[in-house]
């Protein structure tokens, strides 16, 4: 019984040793599936989700490094930009005109002063006596220039006084829009010699034109004391001065 068990002991190991050889190759059939991929790890680089799934970038997103064309030049500048093309539209420029109060402004064309552009006051003074100032603003839009004296009628009068040679400025007098000039009237003479003294209670102004010959544009009529004036034969009149001292001192 002995030498049957001990002829059998070899032979055991030897279909048990062939058994582990048969189990580790079925072993390392089922651990590779064909894919390359182990089942207890992932190949390393290759992005995965939580449920070992692989995912790729999303095609329209740009490589790092790169820049996408969108189609547009960002160095170029703006067609309308600060730094780009003229738009074509351009600042209207000052609309012309004759004169009045709808001109181009102070830097415009000078036009003379006349009725139309100015407004014209007349006021009584208590000195000098029985004399009367006249002031003439510029109302418009650009400069005008205010020539001669003003040509003055009270009432019904035919004729205008005589000017005061004397005061005759050096240059003609300039008003820019909201200036004003100044002139003044000897209604009567002071001592009572005057002659054919009234009363009138109308003024009418006329402004002379750079010949000198005449009237020109509208004539301005200011009002003047509810009780008139008193005028006579001795009624005379300044040129125009740029300043009301140089008006009044005549």
């Amino acid at each position: 019984m002995s030498s049957f068990r001990t002829a059998r002991t070899p032979r055991a190991r030897l279909v048990g040793a062939a058994a582990t050889v048969v189990l580790a190759a079925l072993s390392l059939t089922a651990c590779n599936d064909g894919t390359g991929v182990e089942s207890e790890g992932r190949a390393t680089g290759t992005p995965s989700t939580a449920n070992g799934t692989a995912t790729a970038p999303p095609q329209d997103e740009p490589a790092a490094g790169t820049t996408q064309d969108s189609g547009t030049d960002a160095s170029a500048p703006a067609a309308n930009g600060p730094a780009g093309k003229d738009s074509g539209t351009k600042a209207p420029a000052p609309s012309g005109g004759s004169g009045g109060s709808g001109g181009t402004g102070a830097s415009g064309k000078p036009v003379t002063c006349e009725g139309s552009v100015t407004r014209t006051t007349a006021a009584p003074l208590t000195r000098p006596v029985n004399h009367m100032l006249l002031t003439v603003t510029n109302t418009g839009s650009r400069t005008c220039f205010l020539y001669g004296y003003p040509a003055v009628r009270f009432g019904e009068a035919q004729a205008v006084p005589p000017v005061i040679e004397d005061s005759q400025p050096q240059a003609v007098v300039t008003l820019e829009p909201g200036q004003s000039g100044y002139a003044s009237v000897s209604l009567a003479a002071a001592d009572g010699s005057g002659t054919n003294g009234h009363t009138v209670k109308s003024l009418t102004v006329h402004f002379q034109g750079r010949s000198g010959n005449g009237s020109v544009g509208t004539a301005a009529q200011p009002s003047l004391p509810a009780q008139g004036v008193y005028v006579d034969d001795s009624l005379k009149v300044t040129y125009w001065q740029q300043s009301m001292d140089d008006a009044v001192s005549w």
